[in-house]
């Protein structure tokens, strides 16, 4: 009765459950390979923006301290 074709269940079962975890594990590479390159990302970009409203609030004392020589010498 049998045509000599055998199906593999459990191979095929295994297989995909092998492929779902290697899909899985794929995600996961990705995800903390991301976060990696975001967490050195924003060091850098955090002291720039530090740096930059440092500069500018040296700035901003400056005018307001030749503002206030300029005035007071009147």
């Amino acid at each position: 009765m049998s045509n000599g074709s055998n199906i593999d269940v459990s191979g095929a079962v295994n297989n995909l459950v092998d492929t779902a975890g290697k899909l899985f594990q794929l995600q996961l590479d990705f995800v903390n390979s991301s976060l990696n390159v975001l967490s050195n990302a924003v060091g850098p970009l955090a002291k720039t923006a530090t740096d930059l409203i440092n500069t500018l609030a040296n700035t901003a004392t400056q005018v307001l301290q030749s503002v206030s020589s300029a005035v007071a010498k009147k």
